[in-house]
């Protein structure tokens, strides 16, 4: 860890926000020949990267295997417009497109990051330009023990989606042994090497270092920074913005010994992780919240809009869409005596013998889509209903195989999910509709209407298991459909569903370079935005895995050479 910081303290580039945005921001200035600081407001590094799938979205790579249809690079545009519609940036979807392909190339040759490729469909693969494989690549696992005496700063991955601290390799496959565990000699040797492995390593590291998706990701940038020499301070917040004339000049910034002065000679790049703790503004841009309703998200709680509020400060515009977040369905797990965790609905949404209802008993979408598209459809349906929350519906059958959010599947008990009414069981659907006070009547007719398709694998009412990406995260091995099972054997399971995001859409309205704009319009000399600060190219859309990160290492890469080969700066 860097010394502490001295008033004073001058570099190139004063990076603030040690998530994707800002350490890409960060080791591509540096690679290019700039002295840069970052600033981190939490006492970890890795932002809500370390907490995400570690998936980016990057058309044209040259790390996925091609689809059962070649991608060309007017094929990805022609998706992107249709996806982002009213909302289309032609410069910015252009620059995106140009330069992924070569920032995945850059990171791979000059940085420890390394890429894998996966299977994803776009999210709407029958849509114009949609791919069904070839434009998601993953982060490489990674051994977070190389870090040395950093990895304590390291933040560690969402608690709720990991199995005792250690995390799933991102593939089915991985997670196939641990279903199989029971069932299976081979998945058995399998799932006991893998908690032996980590039991030992919680012995020695007091947490996993076989780290995967974000924690990889975030692991493997924060290596490089440090390799750099790239100093990383935590526990440091920014107070207030320099100037000398009209231009940002440097911070006055909040560190663990007290105030300190940063001079940046180029620019502030401010990667600050967006707003979706920041009560005030998410009440004004969450359709939800304006009801009234609930919102719990798992982003990290230090991302409360610090520096987008320090950028309209020095005059930064800030752009809204319709869809101010990426939307997440999350189930509240009880924790300590009046506190919850949030549990992202990632995986049993896909499964056979799962479905989804509003309080009147009736299903309201597709809910093998995208957990945005049914994160969209859920605000408006329970904007129809003056309700804000749903449940996931599954049997006895369901739950022992596949679980249900954060209750794991047999072998593992389901009482103290029952005794801390996490989970809600009825010995019949009338039961269980009691239990979660909505329509009696119409649960069972909407199971009913379910179980009878679920008889040929085709959902006539919303389509669930039509596109490649619904069946992809389903179960390859149910027949006929990898997604719809009846709902037949009781007793009967139920979580409830709230609303959560992934991060924020909204943002400040930046140049392609990621100069932050005035009101004007116009360059505010000396500051720029990466990451979640930054306005989404994607505009309030979710087109496919890792849209978030895809873009946000692309502009970083594209913002950290502009620094470094501009005079105007």
């Amino acid at each position: 860890m860097a010394g502490p910081i001295s008033s004073g303290t001058e570099c190139d580039v004063l990076v603030i926000g040690a998530g994707a945005g800002g350490l890409s921001t960060a080791i591509t200035a540096c690679k290019h020949g700039l002295n840069v600081v970052v600033i981190e407001k939490a006492p970890v590094f890795g932002g809500t990267m370390a907490f995400s799938g570690g998936v980016l979205w990057i058309p044209g790579n040259k790390i996925c295997p091609p689809g059962n249809k070649p991608d060309s690079r007017a094929k990805a545009l022609s998706y992107l417009k249709h996806e982002t519609g009213n909302f289309f940036d032609e410069a910015a979807i252009n620059a995106f497109l140009d330069h992924g392909p070569e920032m995945l190339d850059f990171f791979q040759r000059e940085t420890e990051v390394k890429f894998l490729p996966t299977l994803y469909p776009d999210y709407h693969p029958d849509a114009p330009g949609g791919m069904d494989v070839g434009r998601s690549v993953l982060a490489a696992p990674y051994n977070a023990a190389e870090l040395g005496k950093e990895l304590h700063r390291l933040r560690p991955p969402l608690r709720t989606i990991t199995f005792m601290g250690m995390m799933f390799n991102s593939s089915n496959a991985d997670i196939k042994h641990f279903f199989n565990a029971t069932k299976s000699v081979s998945s058995f040797l399998y799932v006991t090497r893998r908690l032996t492995g980590h039991i030992k390593e919680l012995i020695r590291y007091k947490r996993g270092v076989q780290v995967t998706s974000g924690n990889a990701l975030a692991a493997r940038l924060a290596k490089t920074a440090f390799n750099l020499n790239i100093p990383i301070y935590t526990n440091t917040s920014a107070q207030e913005l320099l100037w000398d004339g009209n231009r940002v000049t440097g911070a006055r910034v909040h560190t663990p010994i007290g105030p300190a002065v940063i001079i940046a000679k180029r620019a502030v790049v401010i990667a600050a992780g967006g707003f979706p703790h920041d009560k005030s503004r998410i009440s004004k841009h969450y359709p939800h919240l304006r009801r009234g309703g609930e919102h719990l998200s798992p982003i990290p709680t230090t991302n409360t809009g610090d520096g987008i509020s320090l950028a309209e400060s020095a005059g930064g515009s800030f752009i809204s869409y319709p869809n101010a977040s990426a939307w997440m369905p999350v189930s509240a797990v009880p924790r300590k005596i009046g506190e919850v965790e949030a549990f992202p609905h990632l995986l049993d949404r896909y499964k056979p013998g799962v479905i989804a209802v509003t309080s009147n008993g009736e299903r309201f979408t597709n809910e093998s889509n995208s957990y945005h598209d049914f994160g969209e459809a859920m605000i408006a349906s329970c904007e129809a209903q003056d309700h804000t929350s749903a449940f996931l519906i599954c049997d006895h059958a369901a739950i022992r195989k596949y679980g249900l959010g954060f209750v794991k599947p047999a072998p593992l008990p389901l009482t103290p999910h029952l005794r801390n009414a996490y989970l809600k069981r009825g010995k019949t659907l009338a039961e269980l509709a009691k239990v979660l006070d909505i329509d009696a009547c119409q649960l069972e007719y909407t199971v009913a209407r379910f179980n009878k398709d679920a008889e040929s694998g085709r959902d006539t009412e919303f389509g669930r298991g039509s596109t490649s990406f619904n069946r992809y995260l389903g179960d390859p091995d149910h027949r006929p459909s990898p997604n719809i099972a009846p709902i037949q054997r009781a007793p009967f399971y139920a979580v409830k569903l709230i609303m959560g995001d992934l991060g924020t859409f909204n943002g400040l309205e930046t140049t392609v370079e990621g100069q932050i704009l005035n009101k004007d319009h116009k360059p505010i000399p000396g500051l720029y935005a990466a990451g979640n600060d930054r306005a989404s190219i994607m505009s309030g859309n979710y087109p496919g895995a890792g849209i978030t990160l895809g873009p946000i290492l692309t502009f970083g890469y594209i913002t950290g050479r502009h620094l470094a080969t501009t005079s105007d700066v």
